[in-house]
């Protein structure tokens, strides 16, 4: 599972950089056609939302798989190493169960229903549900981090 994990790592690393290039050369011309053209792009401002969404919830996942997301750890480190374990356990548990109700079923019938009513962007026309997948996707990795997570705790005895 740990090589998993690494590739996975990998990918939302490229990913996410390529989310980051594309949100830079995006802005920077809807910088340049409202200030310098004069002629602001129609689409440019949506597009950076999307991006900003896709960027922050994917990087998030990311976050959370390298164990580098903010927390409140006072509570664990002051704690003797068979209650942090426990600690940890419980708190692993709540994060998986976070990605699962909230990011991965709140997001699926989110998901499905802009797909359902046919809802599309105002400027770009794109189905919302495109941009809205990004939530079940990054929960379902936030849950396989958490659940390898969980296995490492488990083997640390």
């Amino acid at each position: 599972m740990e090589k998993i994990a690494y590739w996975l790592n990998k990918i939302l690393e490229a990913t996410l950089v390529i989310l980051m290039s594309v949100l830079v050369i995006d802005v920077l011309w809807q910088v340049i056609s409202r200030y310098l053209l004069s002629s602001p792009s129609s689409f440019t401002d949506e597009l950076a939302g999307f991006l900003l969404i896709w960027v922050g919830v994917l990087g998030a996942a990311y976050v959370a798989g390298r164990q580098e997301h903010l927390a409140i750890d006072i509570l664990v480190q002051r704690s003797p190493p068979g209650r942090q374990r426990k600690l940890l356990f419980f708190i692993r548990s709540l994060i998986f169960l976070f990605a699962l109700f909230v990011m991965v079923i709140g997001g699926i019938v989110l998901m499905y229903t802009r797909f359902l009513l046919d809802v599309k962007s105002a400027a770009l026309q794109l189905p919302l549900g495109y941009v809205y997948i990004v939530l079940p996707l990054s929960g379902l990795i936030i849950m396989f981090y958490e659940v390898v997570h969980l296995s490492e705790l488990k083997k640390s005895r």
